[in-house]
């Protein structure tokens, strides 16, 4: 079999407030404040204003509808964002203003391990729970139980892309080249352990690129002269990537793009809903145009909001009672045509469900668009 030569892109790469009467809209109905932390400026932007955008985009649709309902009552929805600037410090700061001045038990985010680490005292000191973007198991492991993983982890997508690589295009050989930064040196070290089981040659993965870089012709001329048939870019920023926009790879790379895979967003126009293509088209309003990524960034407030109708309104000052209703909540999932349960998952990898289970959905570029490769499952 002719053997394919493939860029993978294995970078698989929010809060409730305490109600309070909301007296200029209703003076009977409730708020749920939700609030995202996360990076909103810098070369990772993307990465958190997705979060916010997402929200924003449910936060109007539910409060056309009249709001939530948790326990016969239905809430207004408010969103309000912080900017952590991809800065630990400046990420507890946040953490501390939603938990304490804001009163908030519920946050999307943040969106990488440094940042998602920093704010874990601030988080169960507040006893509150958030859903972050980043992929450090110690995170959702106990004795650790206030952080949900709000996506698939690249060491949970690398292996199912590189064995699918293996037996449908014949790779035998990978290069990996790294962000020069914590996380995607740790997304690095998980691929080369995948790779290395499934009986894949490693060319090489000492490769790496400083943050702030323009000009990648010099690390990606030697990571393309070691001839891997397949090379992973871990956990590269989006600026550093184009976001998995398809415009601007069709724009600056052309057919040169052609074979770029990465986990996209987890409802595609393949298999999206009628109730997801509401939300695309609100969201194209809100942010301007569709990123990808918000498919799969949809489920953080809809898990929250879903799991706290199931827990009942004391699960709304109490993370306790939302922690107990997780291993039971399971309803059919809103966003896919197809009837598939949507549920926490993550058992095998952090021994208790601390996972959203989104669908696995693998895109690769051809000829100016993404198109699904195939659909695989963290479970």
């Amino acid at each position: 079999m002719k053997v394919l030569r493939a860029v993978v892109l294995v970078m698989i790469a929010g809060a409730v407030a305490l109600t309070v009467p909301n007296g200029s809209v209703n003076a009977e109905q409730k708020v749920l404040k939700i609030g995202v932390l996360g990076v909103m400026s810098g070369p990772a932007a993307s990465w958190g204003l997705v979060n916010r955008y997402c929200a924003e985009t449910s936060a109007q649709l539910i409060n056309e509808q009249g709001g939530w309902p948790i326990g016969g009552e239905k809430y207004r929805i408010e969103v309000a964002s912080i900017d952590d600037r991809n800065d630990p410090k400046v990420s507890v700061a946040g953490a501390e203003r939603l938990a304490y001045h804001d009163k908030i038990k519920y946050i999307i985010g943040p969106n990488v391990d440094t940042t998602a680490a920093a704010i874990v005292p601030v988080m169960e000191k507040a006893k509150a729970i958030n859903i972050p973007y980043a992929f450090s198991k110690s995170l959702y492991t106990p004795p650790r139980s206030n952080s949900i993983l709000g996506m698939i982890a690249s060491y949970q997508a690398g292996p199912v892309i590189y064995k699918y690589l293996k037996t449908q295009k014949g790779v035998r050989s990978v290069s990996f080249i790294a962000r020069n930064e914590s996380d995607p040196l740790n997304q690095r070290t998980e691929g080369v352990a995948a790779a290395k089981a499934l009986g894949l040659t490693v060319a090489s993965s000492e490769d790496t690129y400083e943050p702030g870089t323009s000009d990648f012709t010099p690390v990606m001329s030697r990571v393309v002269r070691q001839n891997a048939d397949l090379i992973v870019l871990s956990g590269v920023a989006p600026a550093d990537e184009t976001a998995q926009d398809a415009k601007i790879l069709n724009e600056v790379a052309s057919k040169a793009a052609n074979g770029f895979i990465s986990v996209g967003g987890a409802s595609t126009p393949e298999i999206r809903s009628e109730y997801m293509d509401r939300f695309v088209q609100r969201y194209t309003k809100v942010a301007g145009e569709w990123n990808d990524e918000a498919g799969t960034k949809v489920y953080a407030l809809e898990m929250i909001l879903r799991t706290l109708s199931l827990a009942g309104p004391k699960a709304i000052a109490d993370v306790d009672a939302f922690k107990k209703a997780i291993p039971l909540f399971q309803v059919q999932n809103p966003f896919l045509k197809e009837a598939k349960m949507l549920k926490f998952v993550g058992a095998a990898y952090f021994s208790q469900p601390r996972q959203i289970g989104v669908p696995m959905v693998v895109n690769v570029f051809e000829d100016g668009k993404f198109r699904t490769l195939f659909i695989g499952s963290v479970e």
